[in-house]
C-alpha cells in the first residue's frame, strides 16, 4: 500500500513537471506569453526611463542648473493655433460686431482673423436691413458688394471699416436737416453745437516725433461759443518740443458697442495737418505768464510751452462753426473733408458786383467768456477805394462815437493742466464770420490774437486812455482792431475796426477782374 500510494505521487509530480516545460516551450504569440512580455518591456522600458531622468538630474546638480522637465501637456495647451483657420473662422462667425471688434486686440493672428470681409459683409447686411433708413442704393460701396467674389476682393478690414462709417452717420440725413436752420445773427447754423453734443463728436490730436512714433492725446475739456469751439488737451504725455516732426487734429465719432472706452471703434475724419519741422521759424509766440509761452501756429493753433524746459504743457485750438460737422465725420482718417464751393451767378449788370452787401459777424472771446460780439451789416466798398489788392470794409468808425463798443472784463487767455492753471493777458481768440450778399459764409477765421501797446498818437481826443491794437493777416484777408483802455471805468473800449478782404479772393467768388 504504501509503495503504491509512493508510487502514485511520483508520478504526479512528474506530470506536473511535463507541464511546466511545455507552457516554458509555448510560442510567443499566445496570450499568456504575450503579457509576460508586455509586462517584462514595460518594467524594462521604465527601468531605463528611470536610469536617464538620473543621469539628467546629476549632470544639471554637477553644473549647478536648475532643469525644469518638459511638461507632457504643453502640447495641446493652444488648440486655436493648431485649428485650421476654416474653423477659426466658422467659430467667430457666430460673433456679434462687439464680441468680433475686441477680439482682434488678442493677438496678431486674431486680429487677422477678425478682419475678415466675408463676416462684416454679412453684419454690414444684417444691419442695413435693421435700419430701414438705411438704402443700399444710397451708398455706392455696397453696390457691387452682391456675389463672394467681389467681396473678397475688397482690402482686408474694408467692410469692417464701411461698417463702423455707417455706423456713426447712419443719421446723417437727420443732422443735415438740423444744420439748415440758419442763425439770423451770425449766418451759421443755429444747431451746430447740439448736433456735436447729440453724436458726442470729439477731437484729438496725433503727433510723431522725428523717429516716426506716434502718440494720441485726447481732449479734455472744450468750449462753445455762438460761432466757434475752442478745444484744449492738457493731459497725456507729449514728446518733447524739439523732437515733434507732424501735428494732426481729428474729428472723432466712437461707435456705441460694448467695449472698453479706449478701444472702441469709430471714425477718425483729418481735419489739419501742421508740419513742425520749420515750426521755430513758421511760429511765434503771442503771450506768455509766470509758467508757460504761448506758441501760435496759424491757423487757430496754440501750443503752451513751459517756460525753461521747452516741453509742452497744453495744446488749445478754435474751430470755427462752418462746415464743423461735416469736416469732423465725412473725411478720412488720411483725407480731410473739401467744403464745396458756393459760387454765385455772374451779374454783369452791376459795375460793383461784389463789393457791397457784406454782413461782419466778429466775437472776442476765450476758454472761459465772451468780451465783445459785434453784427454789422451792410458793409460795401466803393472801385476807388481798393488799395493795395485789399477791399476795405469799414464796420466801426474811430470817429463816430455811436459805434463804440464797450468790452465786457480783461482781455486775456485762461489755460489749465492737470494739476496747474493760469492766464495770459492781452490775448484772446477772435472768431470772425463775413457774409456776401446772399448771407453765405465768405471769409472764416477763427485765431488768437494778441493786443499790442499802439505807439501812435491817438486820432480821437474823446478818450484820454492808452491806445491798443490787434490785428491778423493771412492770405485772404486782415483784420485790425483799434480800442483805448479807460482807467476810470476799468474797461476797453472798441474805436475802430476794418476787414480787409484779398481782391483775388473777390475775383474768384464772384467772377470779377477788380
Amino acid at each position: 500500500m504504501a509503495t503504491g500510494r509512493g508510487r502514485a505521487l511520483a508520478s504526479f509530480r512528474m506530470g506536473l513537471e511535463k507541464v511546466q516545460q511545455e507552457n516554458i516551450r509555448a510560442p510567443s504569440n499566445t496570450p499568456s506569453s504575450t503579457l509576460k512580455k508586455n509586462e517584462m518591456q514595460s518594467d524594462t522600458t521604465k527601468t531605463k526611463r528611470h536610469e536617464t531622468t538620473r543621469k539628467h538630474h546629476r549632470k544639471s546638480e554637477s553644473k549647478g542648473a536648475t532643469v525644469r522637465l518638459r511638461n507632457p501637456v504643453s502640447r495641446s495647451q493652444n488648440y486655436f493655433e493648431r485649428m485650421p483657420p476654416e474653423i477659426l473662422l466658422k467659430i467667430l462667425s457666430y460673433l456679434d460686431a462687439a464680441s468680433l471688434f475686441c477680439i482682434g486686440f488678442v493677438n496678431k493672428k486674431f486680429f487677422e482673423l477678425s478682419n475678415n470681409n466675408a463676416m462684416w459683409y454679412r453684419i454690414f447686411t444684417n444691419e442695413s436691413e435693421k435700419m430701414k433708413k438705411w438704402k443700399p442704393k444710397q451708398t455706392d460701396e455696397v453696390a457691387e458688394g452682391v456675389n463672394a467674389v467681389s467681396i473678397q476682393e475688397k482690402p482686408e478690414g474694408y467692410w469692417k471699416r464701411l461698417y463702423f462709417r455707417k455706423m456713426t452717420g447712419y443719421n446723417e440725413n437727420k443732422w443735415k436737416r438740423q444744420l439748415k436752420a440758419i442763425n439770423p445773427y451770425t449766418g451759421l447754423p443755429r444747431l451746430t453745437e447740439q448736433v456735436l453734443r447729440d453724436l458726442r463728436v470729439t477731437w484729438e490730436i496725433t503727433v510723431t516725433d522725428k523717429r516716426g512714433r506716434e502718440s494720441t492725446v485726447q481732449q479734455t475739456h472744450a468750449y462753445f461759443s455762438d460761432s466757434s469751439v475752442s478745444v484744449c488737451w492738457s493731459d497725456g504725455s507729449w514728446p518733447p518740443f524739439h523732437q515733434l516732426s507732424m501735428l494732426q487734429l481729428h474729428g472723432v465719432k466712437r461707435v456705441a458697442l460694448d467695449c472698453p472706452a479706449v478701444n472702441k471703434p469709430g471714425w477718425r475724419s483729418l481735419i489739419a495737418k501742421h508740419d513742425l519741422h520749420d515750426v521755430r521759424e513758421r511760429g511765434r509766440v503771442i503771450g506768455s505768464d509766470k509758467l508757460v509761452n504761448l506758441f501760435h501756429l496759424a491757423p487757430g493753433l496754440i501750443i503752451g510751452l513751459w517756460r525753461g524746459h521747452c516741453s509742452v504743457a497744453f495744446v488749445m485750438m478754435n474751430f470755427h462753426f462752418h462746415k464743423l460737422v461735416e469736416r469732423s465725420l465725412l473725411g478720412s482718417s488720411i483725407c480731410p473733408y473739401t467744403v464745396p464751393e458756393d459760387r454765385p451767378a455772374f451779374d454783369d449788370v452791376d459795375p460793383e458786383y461784389g463789393l457791397h452787401g457784406y454782413t461782419v459777424h466778429i466775437l472776442l472771446h476765450n476758454t472761459v467768456k465772451h468780451i465783445m460780439s459785434g453784427h454789422f451789416s451792410q458793409l460795401f466798398c466803393k472801385t476807388d477805394q481798393i488799395r493795395e489788392g485789399f477791399i476795405q470794409l469799414n464796420a466801426i468808425n474811430r470817429n463816430d462815437l455811436s459805434q463804440h463798443t464797450p468790452l465786457s472784463g480783461k482781455i486775456d487767455l485762461p489755460w489749465k493742466t492737470e494739476g496747474l492753471d493760469g492766464s495770459v493777458q492781452n490775448c484772446c481768440m477772435m472768431t470772425l464770420t463775413v457774409l456776401d450778399e446772399a448771407q453765405n459764409p465768405f471769409w472764416c477765421v477763427s485765431t488768437p490774437i494778441t493786443m499790442l501797446l499802439s505807439k501812435q498818437e491817438p486820432v480821437s481826443y474823446d478818450y484820454g486812455g492808452e491806445p491798443f491794437f490787434m490785428r491778423h493777416q493771412d492770405s485772404e484777408g486782415k483784420v485790425r482792431v483799434e480800442l483805448v483802455w479807460l482807467a476810470e471805468q476799468g474797461q476797453f473800449f472798441l474805436t475802430n475796426l476794418v476787414i480787409y478782404i484779398a481782391t483775388a479772393k473777390v475775383n474768384k467768388h464772384f467772377g470779377r477782374q477788380y
